[in-house]
């Protein structure tokens, strides 16, 4: 039995209407230039603070908008570069099961990448992180929910993304997640593997990189990394 996402038509989320009329917004003025307050956006797309954050994070993660604190805070256009433009690009292709396995592919390629980085730059806060995302993904295991089981998964590579130190490497595995996640409407159960036992291996390969990396233990980051990546295409939303 393997656990597969399903790419296909999918609906679009409240967030993603909230995030593209923000990003409408934003199109229309110049970098820098001060959108809105947080509130004052919400309000204008008639959301909850959930949804609103949730498309927050979808404009952020695409480097369409960057958010300043304080008394004259809120969201402003953010300066793009040629690499963020580029991301925002292949965010609007068609979500075909090839556009999306294309993003996988490119994904995992970057994945040892991301992993060897994540060793300098995890502070014992972010490795708290990344453990709590594999409680998560146990969690969810347990539960028979495999989309929260996913979608703790690409909460945890997100996260290790976020430690980066190259924007350029951030933005495009970002963007990647991004299509990934914004497609995957179901999991189907198939073949004859039993889910839990699946969701275990899954689940125990990612908490031994996470504990590699708390570590520094680049030699068995490597051999994970590579486990990780090298694993059967139906599997590789895994």
């Amino acid at each position: 039995m393997t656990i597969t996402g399903v790419v296909g038509e999918s609906p679009v989320t409240r967030a993603e209407l909230a995030a593209q009329r923000i990003a409408d917004r934003a199109r229309d003025a110049a970098p820098g230039a001060r959108l809105g307050t947080k509130n004052q956006l919400r309000e204008l797309c008639g959301v909850s603070v959930g949804t609103f954050n949730e498309a927050l994070r979808l404009l952020q993660s695409r480097g369409v908008v960057a958010v300043r604190p304080g008394p004259r805070g809120g969201l402003f256009v953010a300066e793009q570069s040629p690499m963020v433009r580029l991301g925002n690009k292949v965010l609007a292709l068609d979500a075909d099961a090839a556009s999306v396995g294309d993003a996988l592919r490119i994904r995992d390629a970057l994945d040892p990448l991301l992993m060897i980085d994540a060793i300098a730059h995890s502070s014992p806060a972010a490795v708290s992180g990344y453990r709590e995302q594999v409680a998560a993904m146990r969690a969810a295991g347990e539960a028979r929910d495999g989309v929260g089981f996913l979608r703790a998964n690409w909460r945890l590579h997100t996260l290790i993304a976020e430690v980066n130190p190259s924007p350029m490497l951030r933005s495009i595995y970002t963007a990647l997640l991004d299509i990934v996640e914004g497609h995957t409407i179901a999991v189907r159960v198939a073949d004859e593997q039993p889910l839990a036992e699946l969701i275990e291996q899954r689940c125990q390969l990612h908490a031994d990189l996470v504990e590699a990396i708390a570590a520094r233990d680049a030699e068995e980051v490597v051999r994970l990394a590579a486990a990780h990546s090298h694993t059967p295409d139906r599997d590789r939303h895994l």
